[in-house]
């Protein structure tokens, strides 16, 4: 897509591996309310629609709606300290963004996550090429994915179009939002999905490393 002026990215699983802090975060709530711990592959599978839906997968059936917010209270506040633990952005992204910025495109990050934990770690690790970043943040009016309200919001800020706009995540909720805001999507192989559960849920488009963005 060499066309392609504006690229809006997903973040945990997409930019950044961010599973092994998730985890530790989720399983520190469960412990501290004296709940089963999960694997790293059960908060693969349950990150995606948000914190709040991530928790409410995590904790036992059944578990009232009360306790589950004081889980989700202790997941927030312990994920805002440790959110640098071992994140990190995956092999060769740092070099893509740098790649695509110097072209003179345009770069935003919309995701489920939190708002303050995304501006935070795109801060901390993307300063010099994300130029907008747009977390959960449901209370302002701007429905998370798969509703295309962010990636609508995303656009707003860079001060574009969706002409010659692109989105890139790894799961079955960035296609569902990439559809939604009428843009075409690219689905990377390196996230929390695989090809065919991608494939399964309407993706059509693959990126097996950052590079091969940068060469659609």
């Amino acid at each position: 897509m060499k066309q392609t002026k504006t690229y809006i990215f997903d973040l945990d699983g997409t930019l950044l591996n961010t599973l092994d802090d998730l985890a530790a975060a989720v399983n520190h709530a469960l412990y501290t309310h004296n709940m089963p711990e999960r694997t790293i592959d059960e908060v693969r599978r349950f990150v995606g629609n948000g914190v709040r839906k991530l928790i409410e997968r995590a904790v036992p059936e059944g578990t009232d709606a009360q306790t589950t917010e004081c889980v989700l209270a202790t997941f927030q506040e312990y994920y805002l300290e440790h959110s640098l633990d071992t994140t990190r952005p995956y092999d060769g992204i740092p070099a893509m963004l740098t790649t695509l910025r110097s072209r003179g495109c345009r770069l935003a990050v919309v995701s489920n996550k939190f708002d303050t934990a995304t501006k935070a770690l795109c801060r901390h690790f993307f300063p010099d090429t994300i130029e907008v970043a747009i977390g959960e943040h449901e209370a302002q009016g701007i429905r998370k994915k798969p509703a295309p309200d962010t990636v609508k919001e995303a656009l707003r800020q860079l001060g574009v179009t969706t002409d010659g706009a692109v989105y890139i995540g790894d799961s079955d909720v960035d296609i569902l939002t990439a559809r939604n805001a009428g843009l075409p999507c690219i689905s990377v192989l390196w996230g929390f999905r695989d090809r065919e559960f991608l494939l399964e849920h309407g993706a059509t488009t693959f990126a097996e490393t950052p590079m091969e963005i940068v060469s659609e």
